[in-house]
């Protein structure tokens, strides 16, 4: 069964870290290091960033121990040290948790520095190879694998999402995508068909690279990894002290206004893109935004907007965070009207918005203005939750008491939220609904043709609003359970982001059976 343990059991998944047999420390005299990398990265494009859920922290602490450059980084302060993908690194200092004090076994314009940790990897881990991917899932696996860049033969190895401790194989067959399970035999091997059995991975893609033994096709190339990780902070500097000068931003363009302020495409240093968030003066408390803003800056999710730093030692305020060059999704889907944008992608959509909401249900936090505006889109088809100058921390009942002042998004709010003027997660499951009415109608407006306290009255007569032209049952029937009237039944967003990755699974056809291959 495709997802029954995410759909049947609250326990999270542990990383399964893989260690080869050979367990000796190397020292950077006795390696010699084929760059993998330097082969998918081609002719270095630009590519989009990604922020990473948790900052990676190998276990394999050992100075010993030669660090492989995943990705290229090019250093933004003194401090730093600038690197490519596939270059040596001994690490020095582990003492902070996202940036390591490295020094370049092949040293370029500086010989020392810090490095973002989720950049490198030991040298012999299974983190190391162009062809694992850590923490995508299944949906995930195939978009990327379907990209232009990749032919028939991409494949890649990512962690089972339902069998703790296994992995997946998914190729690109060049038409559809396999997946193959991986697993584990008790003395540590690997087999994908028990009548073939390998050391380790690598052994097991070297093996399949040279025949098919019974897979869809040859493994070739892993597949391209476009998304590169965000740096756990703006610079090493602003780990801890992010409180950053003003005058080292450059307004470049105006992207957005709101209720709170204006929003700037912008630089830091004259070289890091970002987008920066100007507060109307006097619109908020000085010590609530800090407090917000501390609080945001500790929330990290890949579909999560990265807070980087702010300026608020004097009016205006300035939020910077990472840049989004698509804007926001309302006027995206708006522009698009469903002319790239189908069901498959909706789904996406709606699958990775849930995919935010349910970190920050599991962190303890309401969002309070969930809407196709205040989510974002990137390159390669990414959309992240943004906006949390509303968001709130509960404590004890689950619930945030707004102030009586608050104006409301009526249309967006949930019945009893707006009643009560208490918020809670199913409130935004209820707001999560409408984000799909809005998706699924290219950035309509809900009610249309009533004011909100109007539809409000609707609403708690047991009026709901009716399936848009076009849109799936199946779809409407989720938008149709984050609206039940009673909160405790409306389902958490975890079940409503299992449910929309997936959605076009089938149970038949989620993994294909070893026992059917030909030899």
């Amino acid at each position: 069964m495709g997802n029954f343990c995410r759909k049947h059991c609250s326990c999270c998944l542990q990383t399964c870290k893989f260690s080869d047999n050979n367990s000796e420390s190397y020292k950077v005299d006795d390696i010699v290091i084929v760059n993998n990398h330097v082969e998918n990265a081609g002719s270095h494009p630009v590519p989009h960033q990604e922020t990473p859920q948790n900052i990676t922290v190998h276990s394999r602490k050992d100075s010993r121990v030669a660090y492989v450059a995943l990705f290229d980084y090019e250093a933004r302060t003194s401090d730093e040290l600038s690197f490519h993908a596939g270059d040596q690194l001994l690490i020095l200092n582990f003492t902070h948790e996202s940036w390591w004090k490295a020094r370049a076994v092949t040293p370029r314009e500086k010989a020392e520095g810090f490095v973002p940790a989720n950049y490198v990897a030991p040298v012999h881990s299974i983190e190391s190879k162009p062809w694992f991917f850590r923490d995508i899932k299944r949906s995930e696996a195939e978009k990327q694998i379907l990209q232009q860049d990749n032919k028939a033969g991409a494949f890649l190895i990512r962690e089972s999402e339902t069998q703790k401790g296994n992995y997946s194989l998914s190729v690109y067959d060049g038409i559809t995508v396999k997946h193959y399970r991986i697993r584990r035999l008790d003395d540590g091997g690997f087999f994908i068909s028990p009548k073939k059995k390998f050391q380790d991975l690598e052994a097991l893609v070297e093996n399949y690279m040279k025949v098919e033994d019974g897979l869809c096709c040859k493994l070739r190339k892993p597949c391209t990894k476009n998304e590169v990780p965000l740096p756990p902070d703006l610079c090493y500097e602003t780990a801890d002290h992010w409180e950053i000068d003003r005058n080292s931003l450059k307004f470049l363009k105006k992207l957005g206004q709101g209720q709170f302020g204006e929003v700037w495409e912008g630089l830091w240093n004259n070289t890091i893109s970002v987008a920066i968030k100007t507060l109307k003066t006097g619109s908020m408390n000085a010590e609530d935004f800090l407090r917000e803003a501390q609080l945001m800056k500790s929330l990290r999710h890949p579909k999560l907007i990265q807070l980087y730093a702010v300026c608020s030692l004097e009016e205006p305020v300035f939020i910077i965070t990472e840049l989004m060059r698509h804007g926001s999704l309302l006027i995206y889907l708006q522009n698009d009207n469903g002319a790239t944008i189908k069901v498959p992608q909706q789904v996406d959509i709606g699958a990775q918005v849930a995919s935010g909401m349910a970190y920050l249900e599991s962190q303890n936090f309401i969002h309070r203005d969930l809407a196709a505006r205040n989510v974002l889109v990137g390159d390669y088809g990414v959309y992240k939750v943004a906006d949390f100058g509303l968001a709130r921390v509960f404590k004890e009942d689950d619930v945030y008491q707004a102030k009586k002042d608050t104006k409301l998004p009526l249309k967006w709010t949930a019945p009893e939220a707006i009643r009560s003027n208490k918020f809670s997660v199913k409130s935004d499951v209820w707001s999560f609904g409408i984000l799909l009415f809005e998706i699924a109608t290219y950035g309509k407006t809900p009610y249309p043709g009533i004011n909100g306290r109007q539809a409000l009255e609707k609403i708690e007569k047991g009026y709901r609003i009716p399936k848009p032209f076009n849109c799936p049952q199946d779809l409407y029937n989720i938008m149709m359970e984050c609206w039940n009237a009673v909160p405790e039944n409306r389902p958490t967003f975890e079940t409503l982001q299992w449910r929309l990755e997936d959605y076009f699974e089938t149970e038949s056809s989620s993994y294909l059976d070893s026992n059917s291959f030909a030899r």
